[in-house]
């Protein structure tokens, strides 16, 4: 990461910017390098949509989510390993680490903690708080609509998936299987999202960019059929 990107999430998460900087010398290369889905981007969006849905819910705790957000993805874990479910687990004993070492209190602490270890899909932690749930759903979102397609195949490049099964593209003759097909995940996971999102303004951005993946996944396979 480069300086001026560094100076980018200072001032987006300011006034937390030792905390940024205790996360950047620990950082294992989630966000750096080598995961685009991800990146300094990704958290950058899970910031904006995490304030988007706060400011729907009264009484989020802005501090929480912020520092939440900072580290909900700070230990990588590729989504093709049997650790994926661990990741958000091990990003929270970070966050606890260095919340601990900046003289949090043990209330805080373990708010931040809970929010991020209830944000990971495959951990299958049930959100107890508001700010868990907020970020959760941003987090969601993020994996939805046009950059949902992206990552889809952004993913799949890195993995060495396929884009589909060309004998049977849509799974109308065999399981559905998105560790072998791009296309497989919009069905085996994508689609299924926005039911599961806790917020009402989730929820509706949810529902619109479910239905921009629809209309993609329908376009695919008019093209996949020689329209």
């Amino acid at each position: 990461m480069t300086a001026s990107e560094i100076e980018d999430l200072a001032r987006l998460f300011a006034p937390h910017e030792t905390l940024l900087a205790g996360l950047l010398a620990r950082w294992d290369g989630a966000m750096a390098e080598g995961d685009g889905s991800h990146d300094r981007s990704h958290l950058m969006r899970v910031w904006a949509l995490v304030c988007r849905i706060a400011a729907t819910e009264p009484g989020a705790d802005m501090e929480v989510l912020a520092v939440a957000t900072l580290f909900h993805d700070c230990v990588a874990v590729e989504k093709n390993s049997p650790q994926r479910a661990m990741a958000s687990r091990l990003s929270a004993d970070v966050a606890r680490g260095l919340l601990r070492q900046a003289g949090w209190r043990a209330e805080r602490s373990e708010a931040v903690a809970h929010a991020i270890e209830a944000h990971s899909f495959s951990a299958n932690i049930e959100p107890r708080s508001p700010e868990a749930a907020i970020l959760r759903d941003a987090d969601r979102l993020d994996a939805l609509g046009a950059l949902g397609i992206a990552r889809v195949f952004y993913v799949a490049g890195r993995l060495g998936l396929p884009l589909y099964d060309a004998n049977d593209p849509f799974s109308q003759r065999r399981p559905l299987d998105d560790r072998r097909f791009a296309l497989d995940h919009f069905e085996t996971k994508l689609f299924q999202l926005s039911s599961g999102l806790l917020t009402a303004a989730g929820r509706k951005i949810g529902r619109q960019r479910t239905d921009l993946m629809r209309e993609f996944v329908a376009d695919l396979g008019r093209e996949i059929a020689g329209a």
